[in-house]
């Protein structure tokens, strides 16, 4: 039950992107088009599970740990490990990728540089090791399979507002808009409506 709740909250309820504002860039950059963002969602997902496995792993057992017989607590180099960690697997799926499935790379390959910049993969990461959660009341650290369950799970929060932004994008490409606000303008409102729409899931959980 409590994997339910945690995939339930990360996709609607503190939705990565229009709830807690992560990953704006490439929310209004590749939201253009459904094909972009679909992609841009799948490539996300990857990396964001891998990356919150991995970065989960240093932070329990490199950046809080004993060292020479002494507890050590290194976590001010947090912020800096966790961004090579991104930068570094981001790299690691687009070589791999390239090499086992060229049609599958050919797809994402586009999109995953992007995901290096994209703030929400550094925030699942650290969301995930320093906040506490409530199940029945009760605060909660996630372990390490709530953890990549939760991060995933916003990854794929993140894919459905990107898609449905795209969606209407196309949209109101069709659609007799004002000059004064065709482009950015009207993406930005339509984004914030979005948002809005989003808050109506806050009293699910």
């Amino acid at each position: 039950m409590e994997y339910i709740i945690i995939i339930i909250t990360a996709v609607f309820v503190n939705n990565v992107v229009l709830s807690q504002f992560l990953g704006i860039c490439p929310f209004l950059g590749v939201s253009k088009k459904i094909s972009t963002a679909f992609g841009m969602s799948l490539a996300l997902v990857l990396v964001m599970g891998l990356a919150t496995l991995v970065t989960y792993l240093i932070q329990n057992y490199v950046l809080i740990n004993t060292w020479f017989g002494e507890k050590m607590d290194i976590t001010f180099m947090q912020t800096i490990v966790f961004i090579l960690v991104i930068a570094a697997l981001v790299q690691m799926v687009e070589i791999i990728l390239k090499k086992i499935n060229p049609t599958l790379y050919q797809a994402l390959g586009i999109f995953l540089p992007l995901i290096t910049t994209n703030c929400a993969v550094l925030g699942a990461a650290l969301i995930v090791v320093t906040k506490q959660f409530s199940f029945g009341g009760e605060p909660h650290m996630l372990n390490l399979a709530e953890s990549v369950v939760y991060s995933m799970a916003l990854a794929v929060g993140f894919g459905v507002a990107i898609i449905l932004f795209a969606g209407m994008r196309e949209q109101m490409e069709l659609s007799n808009v004002p000059k004064s606000l065709k482009g950015t303008p009207i993406a930005l409102i339509t984004a914030g409506l979005l948002a809005l729409a989003f808050m109506g899931f806050q009293g699910i959980v």
